[in-house]
């Protein structure tokens, strides 16, 4: 672990994201009244992941799906359940924003790796797991070099190679490509479907193909 993953990188995340969670308050609450409405209630959505050594936190994020299921109490598929103002919110990587309070908490850093399902855990091979070295991201080198376009394969490439490459101008390149893909609205979804398949699906495919 190198100077500035140590001491200046948790420092400038605390501090940029109390600053963010600032500036961005009013922008905060505007989506919160509007899922509050649109959700009837449900703004926030919280799903246990893994950190850094496998620790296992809560991730905050804005809702932008609904409840429903079928006759069986199933979960509808995705794009049933995805609301208009979901896909609005999606659509400018604003769900993310209550990922501040994470960095805040110091379980997610601004820039790292997405931090995943716990049950995805005994599916990575031991170069995959290595991504758990460092803390997890809000955003991070796959998601500016493809994001939900790239395969599961690729992103655990790129999150590997960013363990290994972390560094104050690394850093600076990421959010700079991060603000450039939300303008741009890049990457958001897979073209066939709303959400991309879970590393488990991509996994069983490629054993079936």
């Amino acid at each position: 672990m190198n100077y500035y993953e140590r001491f200046f990188k948790p420092f400038f995340d605390v501090i940029v994201s109390l600053f963010g969670m600032v500036i961005f308050m009013p922008l905060f609450l505007l989506v919160a009244f509007c899922l509050l409405i649109s959700n009837k209630g449900n703004v926030f959505f919280t799903q246990e992941r893994v950190g850094k050594n496998e620790r296992i936190f809560k991730v905050f994020k804005f809702k932008t799906m609904t409840d429903e299921t079928d006759h069986h109490n199933n979960l509808l598929s995705d794009e049933k359940r995805l609301t208009w103002i979901g896909k609005v919110i999606r659509s400018l990587s604003l769900d993310e924003l209550p990922q501040l309070l994470n960095v805040v908490m110091l379980d997610m850093s601004l820039i790292g790796p997405r931090p995943l399902l716990v049950e995805y855990l005994p599916y990575y091979s031991a170069e995959q797991k290595r991504r758990h070295k460092i803390k997890p991201g809000i955003t991070g080198w796959a998601q500016v070099n493809g994001r939900n376009l790239l395969n599961w394969d690729k992103r655990f490439e790129f999150d590997t190679w960013y363990v290994d490459h972390v560094s104050f101008l690394v850093d600076q390149k990421i959010l700079f490509l991060t603000i450039r893909k939300v303008f741009l609205r890049e990457g958001i979804s897979p073209h066939d479907r709303v959400t991309m398949p879970t590393f488990i699906e991509y996994k069983k495919s490629k054993s079936n193909g």
